[in-house]
C-alpha cells in the first residue's frame, strides 16, 4: 500500500485506488465485498460522487481504516476546490472593511466591478495606493504626510472632492481678488437667491468651489484644500440644508484660504459651531470668528440679545435683520447657537441647497458628476 497524506489536496477516489491496488482488488469485487453496485465504486475512483458517512464507514469496515480518514479526504478536496473563490472572498471582505466600498459604488465613485481584482485596482487609484496597507496622501505638500488617523468615510469624501477639482478650470489664485469679493459675497446674504452667485465669484478669485454630499457618519460640513500653491478649493457638503450654515460654513473655508491654511493637511471641518470654542485649534477659532462676524457683526448680536431676551418676537426677530440687510434665517441660526434654542422661529430657516447646487459643481443629492478616467 501506498503511503499517502490524508491532507493531500486529492479526490478521496485516488486513495480508493490504491487501496485496492494494494490488495490487488478489483471494483467489482471490492464492491460484493462491501455489498453495493460497483457503478458507486467506479464514480467515487472517478471523482463523480462524494463521499458520505455511510459510505466512510463501509470503506473504514472493508479497508481497516477510520472512517474520520475518508471524511477528512473529502472535506479537503472539497475545499481545495472553492479555494480560490475562497481568497477572493477574503480580499473582497478586507476591502469592503478598509473602505466604503457599498457607498462609493452607489455614488458611482468607483464601479460594479465583476471580480475582485478590478475592485481592488480601481480603489487603489482612487486613493493613488499601491496596495491596501499604504497610506493615502492626499496633498502636492503633503510628502511624507498621511491621513491614517482620519476617519475613512472623511479621507474617502477628501478624495472625491480633490478628484473633481482637478477636473474644475479656475484662475490662479488672488488673495487680493478674494479679499476685495468678501463686500460682494456680504451683499447678497439679503436672499437665498443670492448664493447662486457665490460659485462664479470665487472662481473669478481662483477658488474652486464644489458641493460633494457627505458619507453616512462622517459629519463634514465643509474642507478646505490646495491643489498647489495657487489652486485652493473649497467643498461644502451641504448636509444642513439652512441658509444660515450655508454662509457661516462658506466664510470659514474662505478664512481657511486666506490664513493659506490646508496646505499641509486638509482643513476638515466637522459639525461647525459659531459658538464653539473649547479645544480647537487657532486656525479653527480665527475661521469660525471671521464666520460669526461675515454673518452677523456680533456686537450688534450681543446688543440685541441684552436688549431682548428672552422675549424674541418674530417682529422684533425680523426687524433686526432687515436693519441689517440680512436674512431673517441668518439672524435666527445666529440666536439658536447663542441661546441653545433649536426651536427658534425655525420657520424662517430658508433651504438653499437647491439653489447652490444648480450652480456650482456637484457631486451626490442623486446625482454623479462625472470623471473621465
Amino acid at each position: 500500500m501506498k503511503a499517502r497524506v490524508p491532507a493531500e489536496v486529492s479526490p478521496p477516489g485516488e486513495f480508493l485506488k490504491d487501496e485496492l491496488e494494494a490488495r490487488d482488488w478489483t471494483q467489482v469485487e471490492f464492491s460484493e465485498i462491501i455489498g453495493r453496485d460497483s457503478r458507486l465504486i467506479n464514480e467515487v475512483i472517478n471523482g463523480k460522487r462524494s463521499i458520505t458517512a455511510e459510505t466512510a464507514l463501509i470503506f473504514s469496515e472493508a479497508l481497516g481504516t477510520s472512517p474520520e480518514l475518508w471524511m477528512n479526504l473529502e472535506s479537503q478536496y472539497q475545499l481545495s476546490k472553492v479555494r480560490t473563490r475562497e481568497s477572493s472572498i477574503s480580499k473582497k471582505a478586507g476591502l469592503h472593511s478598509k473602505f466604503p466600498v457599498r457607498e462609493m459604488i452607489k455614488r458611482g465613485w468607483v464601479g460594479a466591478a465583476v471580480t475582485t481584482e478590478i475592485l481592488e485596482m480601481q480603489l487603489f487609484d482612487f486613493f493613488g495606493i499601491k496596495g491596501i496597507d499604504e497610506a493615502p496622501v492626499l496633498h502636492y505638500a503633503a510628502k511624507k504626510q498621511s491621513y491614517i488617523n482620519a476617519p475613512i468615510s472623511q479621507l474617502t469624501w477628501l478624495f472625491r472632492v480633490k478628484k473633481i477639482a482637478e477636473t474644475m478650470v479656475a484662475k490662479p489664485y488672488s488673495e487680493v481678488s478674494l479679499r476685495n469679493a468678501l463686500p460682494t459675497l456680504s451683499a447678497l446674504l439679503l436672499s437665498p437667491e443670492g448664493t447662486r452667485q457665490v460659485p462664479k465669484i470665487l472662481a473669478d478669485a481662483g477658488v474652486r468651489f464644489l458641493v460633494v454630499e457627505h458619507l453616512p457618519g462622517s459629519k463634514i460640513d465643509g474642507a478646505c484644500l490646495w491643489l498647489d500653491a495657487k489652486s485652493p478649493v473649497i467643498g461644502l457638503t451641504m448636509r444642513r440644508d439652512k441658509i444660515d450654515n450655508f454662509w457661516f460654513v462658506l466664510r470659514h473655508e474662505i478664512e481657511h484660504i486666506l490664513n493659506r491654511d490646508g496646505q499641509k493637511h486638509a482643513c476638515i471641518d466637522v459639525e461647525l459651531d459659531a459658538t464653539a470654542a473649547e479645544g480647537l485649534p487657532a486656525e479653527e477659532l480665527l475661521a469660525n470668528e471671521a464666520a460669526a462676524e461675515f454673518c452677523l457683526p456680533q456686537k450688534d448680536l450681543r446688543s440685541f440679545i441684552a436688549r431682548v431676551q428672552p422675549f424674541f418676537s418674530e417682529e422684533r426677530v425680523t426687524l433686526f435683520a432687515r436693519k441689517l440687510n440680512i436674512h431673517v434665517g441668518i439672524v435666527v441660526g445666529q440666536l439658536q447657537r447663542q441661546l441653545k434654542r433649536y426651536d427658534l422661529l425655525v420657520k424662517h430657516q430658508a433651504k438653499v441647497r437647491h439653489i447652490v447646487c444648480a450652480a456650482a459643481v456637484t457631486d451626490g443629492f442623486g446625482f454623479s458628476y462625472p470623471i473621465e478616467s
